[in-house]
């Protein structure tokens, strides 16, 4: 498990970090935002969220939020709420596929999803992952910004199964 705090040229809002803890994911709330928001994952059933993520590794931003006195919370006085999510699929050793990357109607232009790509990146450069891959159709610019390039044509191909 690795927190993400000091992310270069990716300024987070003071109290939010990037992890890629697995405890710290909130599945519901991960489900609940592709399977109603995004085009990829609408309908998808929280069984299947949950097995995706079982089988990956789960990057969040996540907010410590003040607890109002007399709440639970996680840690004394703050309770932490996540923010945006990205999911990889990996060996750890060569390859890699970026999927799931979502950030919230309500958080979008905070940084979020450039401090989630700064955290894969760095991850997987530190398991020595060769290649990163990903299929958007419509975030090229955003990628393209953070180092992504477009696949040459003709060289790479699917087996659609469902």
């Amino acid at each position: 498990m690795t927190t993400y705090t000091d992310l270069p040229a990716v300024p987070l809002p003071p109290g939010h970090f990037v992890s890629d803890a697995p405890e710290l994911v909130d599945i519901e709330r991960v489900h609940h935002w592709l399977s109603t928001d995004a085009y990829w994952a609408l309908g998808r059933s929280l069984e299947k969220q949950r097995a995706a993520a079982a089988a990956s590794l789960n990057f969040g931003v996540y907010e410590d939020v003040a607890e109002e006195a007399g709440t639970p919370s996680r840690e004394a006085g703050a309770r932490r709420e996540q923010r945006a999510y990205a999911r990889v699929v990996t060996d750890h050793a060569t390859f890699a596929w970026l999927c799931d990357v979502y950030v919230p109607r309500e958080s979008r232009g905070r940084g979020f999803a450039k401090a989630l790509l700064a955290a894969v990146r760095a991850r997987m450069e530190q398991d020595g992952v060769r290649r990163v891959l990903l299929v958007t159709s419509t975030a090229q610019e955003l990628y393209r910004s953070v180092g992504y390039d477009e696949v040459e044509r003709g060289k790479w191909m699917i087996l659609p199964l469902a």
